[in-house]
């Protein structure tokens, strides 16, 4: 159970999930396993996304959407990691359920806009990309 504790990336640093595997030193009793809650792989899954571990934090954050399918943070962080390992159409249809649920979220507009160009459709993705940059107050010129 404790094979991630010494474990290192190929750079050198220290496996984001080290002390993920270490948790059940802190179990209430021998043999009880330490079951990781909603929380815990939300952070988990943060701290392997900012190791670039886009599809280990993916594998996490599908847990964490379908255990709390109104938090928009665990959901967008699910579309950046499938954005970021080229799993465009399922970013896609998470970007599109932020937004869905939240037409403000500029944020989602503006990464659904980019997933769009990155699949090829760069007429789809225009009306998404205008919309992120009015709510960022970035109007076009009507020179």
């Amino acid at each position: 159970m404790t094979d991630n504790l010494n474990a290192y990336t190929a750079t050198g640093g220290v496996a984001p999930d080290r002390w993920a595997s270490a948790l059940h030193l802190f179990d209430d009793g021998v043999g009880t396993p330490h079951e990781e809650t909603t929380a815990e792989r939300w952070e988990r899954a943060q701290l392997l996304f900012e190791a670039k571990d886009y599809i280990g934090a993916a594998e996490l954050l599908v847990a964490v959407v379908e255990e709390a399918p109104e938090q928009t943070g665990p959901r967008l962080l699910l579309a950046r990691a499938y954005y970021h390992s080229a799993q465009l159409r399922r970013a896609e249809e998470q970007l599109r359920q932020i937004v869905e649920r939240d037409p403000v979220e500029h944020y989602a507009h503006l990464m659904l806009g980019r997933t769009l160009e990155r699949q090829g459709r760069p007429d789809e993705a225009q009306p998404w990309l205008r919309m992120a940059g009015a709510f960022a107050g970035e109007f076009p010129d009507d020179d």
